[in-house]
């Protein structure tokens, strides 16, 4: 069982020879045994990145963000994942968005799929790349 950040998720749709090999592997072994997740909140980072402009998308965003989320399972933001997420330590990346990504990680006790540098540095997380 892995968890997904928002932009590996991203990169596995759009542009995957970005994703590292050892991310693909843990990615193919979680899919195959159908317990691949994502954070909810990578739901609504997906449709703004997608508002923005920032990520390219063919259709709606609803869409998008349907086509984007069929291959996982989503985490619903929990009272356990909101309260974790606030607790960090201060130099624990600030965007509340990899706070519940991060929150979702400890609490459901699942290594996070990341190439962000400052989560991949954080002793709270298990992560992979």
């Amino acid at each position: 069982m892995i968890l997904l950040d928002t932009h590996v998720l991203v990169w596995m749709s759009l542009d995957p020879d970005r994703v590292s090999k050892a991310a693909i592997a843990a990615i193919q072994d979680a899919r195959s045994r159908g317990i691949l997740y994502i954070s909810d909140i990578t739901l609504w980072e997906i449709a703004l990145l997608a508002r923005r402009g920032r990520i390219q998308i063919t259709g709606t965003i609803d869409a998008f963000i349907h086509e984007m989320s069929s291959p996982v399972s989503v985490k619903r933001v929990t009272p356990a994942i909101a309260s974790t997420a606030v607790q960090f330590p201060d130099e624990y990346p600030k965007d509340p968005a990899d706070r519940l990504i991060g929150a979702t990680s400890v609490v459901e006790q699942l290594p996070l799929v990341t190439a962000d540098e400052k989560l991949r540095c954080s002793p709270m997380l298990q992560t992979i790349w």
